[in-house]
């Protein structure tokens, strides 16, 4: 039964392939239809008289795997909007580093989560409880796009939170599904590098801007004072390579959040099982947590935080 309603999805979806994607003539739908799908409705049909003889077997086997993806993909989401309307502004990094107990530390530190934009809440908890952060601090999200590869060209995708004192980016690393999880070395090593080069094309893009604005301007004195702001954005960013470099060269720390879900106070019975059962069974069995990115245990910092949903 359950080969038999493969067969007839893969055909309906087909149609759906014929008219929306490939544009076909009608006439040709049609007749595709009556000849394949129809055979298909009657060969479900008479396997579906040995329902009572072992044909439900696959279809309970199906029915608790859609229950285990759902109870899965649907709390995961709440978890992700949850985080996502729970993000910390970037002004948060501001006054936490203007604040007289502050310290930064050496080292490069790679603040994993799942958030893909923004700071994760997690952030706050760390910070309350360790008040630094290392001299270079990027927070990283893997997302797995649905296509084979991504090129190593754009992999990484970097963009700068605060103020360029603060050295805080943020950053997205992109695998598809055939591409292999490098060992953390490499991956420590290919994101340091392209760190630096987003750092000189920022730099780059901000000279020219800058020359734009001084032609436009057509002065000599807006000249030179452009040409002042153009030595001065290079002796920024060599300080800021030389602060990357040297982080490095410290070495690297991984912090990584994991985050509690329970159900929120006042939530119904079948919410409470659903979350606070069910998905945290799933989670602590089914998830690879660290083992994903091969970090030594030596090099990790576990932050751990929970969400009320």
């Amino acid at each position: 039964i359950a080969v038999v309603f493969v067969m007839l999805l893969t055909s309906l979806f087909l149609v759906l392939i014929m008219i929306m994607i490939w544009k076909t003539n009608i006439i040709l739908v049609v007749a595709y239809i009556t000849v394949f799908v129809s055979v298909e409705l009657f060969y479900l049909s008479s396997v579906l008289y040995k329902f009572d003889q072992g044909g439900y077997l696959p279809l309970a086997f199906a029915a608790v795997l859609m229950f285990i993806m759902y109870i899965w993909n649907s709390v995961y989401r709440k978890k992700y909007l949850y985080e996502f309307e729970n993000k910390v502004a970037p002004e948060k990094i501001h006054e936490v580093a203007a604040e007289p107990g502050f310290r930064r530390l050496p080292g490069l530190g790679l603040f994993c989560s799942e958030l893909v934009h923004g700071i994760p809440p997690i952030f706050t908890q760390y910070i309350s409880n360790v008040p630094a952060l290392h001299s270079v601090l990027v927070f990283v999200s893997i997302k797995s796009l649905p296509i084979s590869k991504v090129s190593a060209e754009e992999r990484f995708l970097f963009r700068r939170i605060g103020q360029r004192e603060l050295a805080v980016f943020r950053c997205v690393v992109r695998y598809g599904y055939t591409d292999l999880r490098g060992e953390h070395g490499s991956f420590e090593k290919m994101l340091v590098e392209k760190l630096i080069e987003f750092i000189k094309d920022e730099a780059t893009f901000s000279a020219k801007a800058n020359g734009r604005s001084a032609s436009m301007q057509g002065s000599n004195s807006v000249g030179d004072e452009g040409e002042v702001a153009e030595d001065k954005i290079e002796e920024e960013v060599e300080k800021e390579l030389q602060l990357v470099h040297n982080a490095y060269r410290s070495g690297v720390v991984y912090l990584l959040g994991e985050s509690e879900v329970v159900a929120a106070k006042g939530s119904s019975l079948g919410k409470r099982v659903v979350i606070d059962y069910a998905y945290n069974i799933l989670r602590r069995n089914l998830r690879q947590g660290a083992g994903v990115l091969s970090v030594p245990h030596r090099r990790l910092l576990k932050v751990g935080m929970t969400y009320e949903i």
